[in-house]
């Protein structure tokens, strides 16, 4: 413990359910936490070891008092801590990343009532639908609203007093008839209320009452023999159908449901909230949660699923979650759906959620290249268990066709990418025929001993193409030179997939899905196209050797100039004195006419 302050306190506290905050040396509140057990949860604080948690640790070391507030039960303590973080914004909190400018409906607060798209969330006794994710949705149902009911769409102070000063006049909407004149007082304020009705039960997704309501109507008219009011209803019928038939629905069963999934990286939780009203989807929305401590899922997913009710007024029974949040409800059943239509819903709201995070995650790496390749090699440094992050790799890679010209070739990977200004290649002096172990053998040397003469710098991985034998042959090379286990080092078999370790004959398979295991194909590709490119060269320099290359005192530039001019050794052998004299000189053509007489003899 601390101080004697903190202890007396905390001998104090009761073991009940509430919230507590902690304070530092200046009377800030540093962090807010909830607790079924106040006194056990804030003593585990001050008793327990944060060897694994660093962070915590920090917290604790900061706290110099501590202040609870106690509330009826486990519900009461997860809204009052939602209210209060968001209230004080404690440092070491949890804190909601919320996208302000998602698009909402608002009705608005007004006589006669207009019907719009807003970003901005104003108390003014208007009433909000959403937010939207999708800006595109939001106007497609606000043009659907509008053919559907002619509301007004113009900003006039519409009170009865203003209407009846007589000082407005319809405008182009009234004659191309989506409006039907309240501002002169051609439509009576209770009709106009209950078209705003009608809209409020379709924002809020009971189209069926609409749609119902429009069909009764339609019917009563058509016995009146009223066909031609008759038939202005069936299109509004037809049109609210047209509109369910696009929304996502269910099932035919009318759940009334709210179903979260969760994602999460090293630094954020996402969460997905979709909410399912009369068996259609009216509502997706993706948020996210930037850690400060080490928070579990259990409690983030709680966290939001307060918010995402509080927000949104939601009052669902029954929530679908991937996993249980640490927190009961009353009155509301958690399921983990294993099958039938909640399964897909869940799956949906997966997608979402993953999306999101991918979205999130392009956007940034895409102002920040860095970012991914660090990313990925910290992928690919917990794939293969390394110590360090794999900066600088190395790859080896032999070719030998038909046991001729023996190479080797050193690719060379900095931040993941290829540093082509690093490669190397490698005549192999010590090995005759196909012998990949002996090869792999003297290129492994010949690198690494260079570099160690040099003081350059060693990769933190080195990939050597091949299986348990290449990978063995390599290590024992690495113990000679005293770097084994100072640099990391790994085989490829035959499958990209399979990895191997030394000394251990169980290799690993990657999961084909990792860009890790995408550098690794890279790499190995990479080595094998330069070692083959290199070792076609020095196959192709052998077979172009000509016999000129025999003649002593003619050199490779005096032999570009003969073949430039007679084209090939035949003409050269049977060109004058004269002739080779004028192109390389007396002296020279002499050497060559001796040698193929010679040669003739």
């Amino acid at each position: 413990m601390s101080n004697d302050y903190l202890k007396n306190i905390i001998k104090n506290i009761p073991e009940k359910p509430g919230c507590y905050q902690y304070y530092d040396d200046k009377g800030i509140v540093i962090y807010v936490g909830k607790a079924k057990n106040l006194r056990r949860r804030v003593s585990s604080y001050f008793t327990k070891s944060h060897d694994n948690s660093p962070k915590t640790r920090i917290l604790v070391s900061k706290i110099r008092d501590i202040r609870y507030i106690i509330v009826d039960n486990e519900e009461d303590t997860l809204l009052l801590e939602n209210n209060l973080i968001k209230e004080l914004q404690p440092r070491y909190n949890v804190l909601l990343k919320d996208d302000k400018s998602y698009p909402s409906i608002v009705i608005r607060n007004e006589y006669f009532p207009r019907v719009e798209l807003t970003r901005k969330i104003v108390k003014d006794g208007s009433q909000y639908f959403g937010p939207y994710s999708n800006v595109q949705s939001v106007k497609t149902l606000l043009e659907f609203i509008h053919k559907l009911y002619p509301i007004r769409t113009c900003s006039l102070n519409l009170t009865p007093e203003k209407i009846a000063e007589g000082k407005y006049k319809v405008c182009l909407e009234y004659h191309i008839k989506r409006c039907l004149g309240p501002c002169i007082g051609l439509q009576q304020h209770d009709a106009y209320i209950k078209n705003i009705e009608s809209i409020k039960q379709i924002l809020k997704g009971n189209s069926n009452l609409v749609s119902d309501e429009i069909y009764n109507q339609m019917q009563e008219m058509a016995e009146r023999h009223e066909f031609e009011e008759a038939n202005k209803l069936k299109e509004k019928y037809l049109l609210v159908e047209n509109f369910k038939s696009k929304s996502t629905v269910v099932s035919n069963i009318n759940y009334n449901i709210d179903v979260y999934s969760y994602d999460e990286d090293e630094n954020a939780a996402y969460i997905n909230y979709l909410n399912v009203h009369n068996g259609a989807i009216i509502q997706v929305y993706t948020f996210e949660y930037r850690k400060k401590m080490d928070e579990a899922k259990e409690e983030l997913l709680a966290m939001g699923i307060i918010e995402m009710r509080e927000r949104f007024g939601s009052s669902a029974k029954e929530i679908v979650v991937p996993f249980y949040p640490d927190i009961a409800l009353n009155g509301v059943e958690y399921i983990i759906p294993q099958r039938g239509d909640k399964k897909k819903l869940l799956l949906l709201s997966t997608q979402n959620v993953r999306q999101y995070k991918l979205d999130k995650l392009k956007k940034a790496e895409s102002l920040n290249p860095e970012q991914r390749s660090t990313r990925v090699l910290k992928e690919l440094q917990k794939s293969l268990n390394l110590k360090e992050l794999p900066v600088h790799i190395e790859c080896f890679d032999n070719s030998n066709i038909q046991g001729t010209n023996p190479v080797s070739a050193c690719v060379v990977f900095k931040m993941g990418k290829p540093s082509k200004k690093d490669y190397r290649h490698f005549n192999v002096k010590t090995v005759e025929g196909p012998n990949d172990f002996s090869t792999m053998r003297e290129v492994i040397h010949r690198r690494y001993h260079r570099l160690i003469e040099e003081g350059s710098p060693l990769p933190q991985l080195i990939v050597v193409d091949g299986g348990k034998g290449q990978l063995s042959v390599a290590c024992e090379t690495l113990e000679k030179l005293n770097i084994y286990g100072k640099v990391a080092i790994v085989g490829i078999a035959e499958r990209l997939e399979e990895i191997y370790f030394p000394k251990d004959s169980v290799p690993l398979y990657l999961d084909k899905n990792l860009e890790s295991l995408k550098i690794i194909q890279h790499l190995r590709d990479e080595a094998h196209r330069f070692g083959i490119t290199f070792h076609r060269n020095q196959r192709s320099k052998q077979q172009v050797k000509s016999e000129l290359d025999n003649i002593k005192g003619i050199g490779q530039e005096t032999k570009k100039s003969l073949l430039s001019k007679f084209k090939s050794v035949k003409r050269i052998k049977s060109a004058t004195k004269e002739e080779l004299t004028q192109t390389i000189g007396e002296h020279k053509a002499k050497l060559i006419i001796n040698y193929f007489a010679n040669e003739e003899s």
